[in-house]
């Protein structure tokens, strides 16, 4: 599974539609709230900008062809990317490898954690073959 063309990430401009709805969300209700409460703020903020998603989709988990578990992704944007919603101190390693393992059994392009607890929001990227230590922060 190829990640990058050209320098790019796949699915670039479906990714940062995504982040401009993730900054527009924690500028107006900021810190402080369940996920739960981003994740209905940001499907509205998707639905405005006409951004196809699925809320809590159910990805079978499997081992050698046989399934083991199933994992609900809070949001699969466009059958493409893996969007994790957080509200938490600060993003740890393990959230990143969570995220990575999703990306993977959803058969995702690349992923996103989104953790609205921070000021400013803080985004990372996560992609099968991608550095855990990159991040961005807007405010």
């Amino acid at each position: 599974m190829e990640l990058r063309k050209s320098g790019k990430l796949k699915d670039e401009e479906l990714s940062q539609r995504a982040i401009g709805a993730a900054i527009e969300v924690h500028r107006t209700l900021g810190p402080g709230f369940l996920e739960s409460f981003y994740e209905e703020a940001l499907c509205i903020e998707l639905d405005i900008l006409g951004v196809p998603y699925e809320r809590q989709k159910t990805i079978e988990i499997t081992y050698r062809n046989r399934k083991i578990g199933e994992h609900r992704l809070d949001l699969f944007i466009d059958g493409k990317l893996v969007l994790e919603l957080k509200t938490v101190k600060e993003i740890d390693p393990i959230h990143y490898s969570v995220v990575r393992s999703y990306v993977k059994a959803a058969k995702a392009t690349s992923g996103i954690i989104l953790n609205f607890s921070s000021m400013p929001l803080t985004i990372k990227r996560v992609g099968l073959d991608s550095n855990p230590s990159s991040s961005l922060s807007f405010s």
